[in-house]
C-alpha cells in the first residue's frame, strides 16, 4: 500500500524495485495498491519510480479505499506479505527488514 503523495512511500520505492528484481524469478510478486485520489498523479509516480511489476490498482478513493479497509491499513507505506496459500506472513516491513524477510522466504 502506497500513494504518490507519500514521501516515505516514494523513498521506499527504489528498495522495493531492487527487491522485486532480485526475488521475482524465485516467485516474488507485487500487487501494488495505491491510496491516491488522482489517476494522473498515481500513473506518473508509477512511471517516475520505475515500478516495473504489472499489478497496480487503485479505486482512487484514498483513505476510504476498500482495499485499505480490508487489510486494516492505517498508514503508508505498508507492506503485507502473503504466502502462496493466501496467509499473511508479515506486515509493515521496509528497507533492510523487508530484504531480510524475503531472503528468509526465498533461501
Amino acid at each position: 500500500f502506497w500513494a504518490s503523495w507519500c514521501g516515505p512511500c516514494r523513498r521506499e520505492n527504489p528498495n522495493v524495485v531492487k527487491l522485486y528484481q532480485r526475488f521475482h524469478d524465485k516467485g516474488f510478486e507485487i500487487f501494488s495498491v495505491s491510496l491516491d485520489n488522482t489517476r494522473d498523479a498515481w500513473v506518473k509516480a508509477i512511471q517516475a519510480d520505475g515500478l516495473v511489476w504489472p499489478n497496480h490498482v487503485s479505486d482512487l478513493h484514498g483513505w476510504t479505499s476498500s482495499g485499505r479497509k480490508t487489510y486494516g491499513v492505517s498508514s503508508v507505506p505498508n507492506t503485507v506479505l502473503i504466502d502462496r496459500d493466501g496467509k499473511i506472513i508479515a506486515r509493515n516491513l521496509r528497507g533492510a527488514e523487508l530484504e531480510k524477510k524475503l531472503e528468509e522466504i526465498f533461501k
